[in-house]
């Protein structure tokens, strides 16, 4: 090869390179504009997110707010229909007050007569409607007496400015000053209540004035035990019990509860000592009446003292006896028998006299004679 053909192919070798690498730089161009358009998309569709993100963001921040109003008008609908009527009430009552106040007082200090007219009433309003809300169960009961007072007050102060006019403009000024209150009261300051609360509240309340009655009834009768270092406590006889008379406790009988086993025998003794005693101011010798039982039973067993009557204590019936229900005539205690039986069949033998005596809290006497009674076969009729 001559070193002509060397020099041309020596050219076509470099014209090829530079072929190549301008065809490299070309690629390489093209490969920074299409990344440089890529990251430009991709930064537009962020912008675009980003923009679509905050319109929901600000969408959602509308819709949460109107449907807290939505929702606050609706829990609130009573208020924004009264309200408006007190703020008309207090605008039309306040000036005149006001000028009444500096014509009274004859200085511009008249002017705070409002404060005490309408706003000590409304200060009383509003606080019966805020310890209502939070202690539900707390008396109100001097707040609303307050109520009443400045109501009044601001009534009559407004009805005699109205009659320095005429009549009628003191009952227009004095029912304008205290329509806003009274609207107010008998829409908010009340708490609404469904028929089955207010029943149950009557119900509630009813049982409490029986049990402070009871509870009452029974420290009344209660007794007192005093120990060696003088100290006193009252004592309380268990059971069930109703009120008789004025502060007066009977022993009940309950149909379908149990009669509990009483082993009272002081209370016993003492009726037998009474009944003595009494037969004993009337002459009369106490009565002891054999018993048909077994003498081996303890039950229905007569029971007596080896005193005399006139060695016998007296008892007195100036306090009240806590148990026994004096005064039951032989009829009730047999219709009581007979309610106890049924109620429990087998609780009570009948044809013993203790158990008779023990369930009905009668004396051993009246409890042998129904006794008797059923065993002769008149069943407590």
């Amino acid at each position: 090869m001559s070193w002509q053909e060397e020099r041309r192919a020596n050219k076509r070798a470099e014209a090829m390179i530079r072929r190549e690498d301008a065809a490299a730089a070309a690629q390489v161009r093209i490969a920074e504009r299409q990344a440089a358009a890529q990251i430009q998309r991709a930064d537009e569709q962020a912008r675009r997110e980003a923009k679509a993100q905050a319109v929901a963001a600000r969408r959602a921040r509308r819709a949460a707010v109107w449907r807290g109003l939505r929702c606050w008008l609706g829990a609130h609908v009573v208020e924004l229909l009264i309200y408006p009527i007190a703020l008309l009430s207090f605008a039309l009552a306040a000036p005149s007050m006001a000028a009444y106040g500096r014509a009274v007082y004859g200085s511009a200090l008249g002017a705070l007569l409002p404060g005490i007219t309408e706003l000590g009433m409304w200060a009383f309003a509003i606080a019966v409607v805020i310890e209502r809300r939070r202690r539900p169960d707390h008396s109100v009961w001097g707040l609303v007496a307050g109520v009443l007072v400045f109501g009044a007050v601001a009534f009559g102060i407004n009805f005699t400015h109205g009659l320095t006019s005429a009549w009628d403009h003191g009952v227009v000024m004095g029912t304008a000053s205290i329509a806003g209150v009274v609207a107010h009261q008998l829409t908010l300051a009340t708490a609404p209540k469904s028929g089955q609360q207010r029943r149950e509240a009557r119900i509630e309340r009813a049982a409490a004035r029986k049990i402070a009655r009871v509870r009452r009834a029974a420290v009344k009768n209660a007794v007192a035990e005093i120990d060696e270092a003088g100290s006193a406590r009252l004592v309380y006889a268990p059971g069930r019990y109703v009120v008789a008379g004025r502060d007066r406790l009977e022993s009940a009988i309950v149909p379908g509860l149990p009669v509990a086993d009483s082993t009272d025998w002081d209370r016993a003794l003492a009726d037998l000592l009474a009944e003595q005693n009494a037969a004993t101011t009337t002459g009369a010798a106490p009565e002891i009446e054999p018993d048909p039982t077994p003498r081996d039973s303890i039950e229905g067993g007569a029971i007596a003292t080896l005193d005399r009557p006139g060695d016998q204590q007296k008892s007195s019936r100036r306090g009240p006896k806590i148990g026994g229900r004096p005064g039951r005539s032989i009829e009730q205690l047999r219709a009581e028998l007979d309610k106890a039986l049924q109620a429990r069949p087998g609780s009570i033998d009948p044809t013993k006299a203790e158990q008779i005596r023990k369930a009905l809290r009668c004396s051993p006497k009246t409890a042998r004679q129904l006794r008797d009674e059923y065993r002769k076969g008149g069943q407590n009729r």
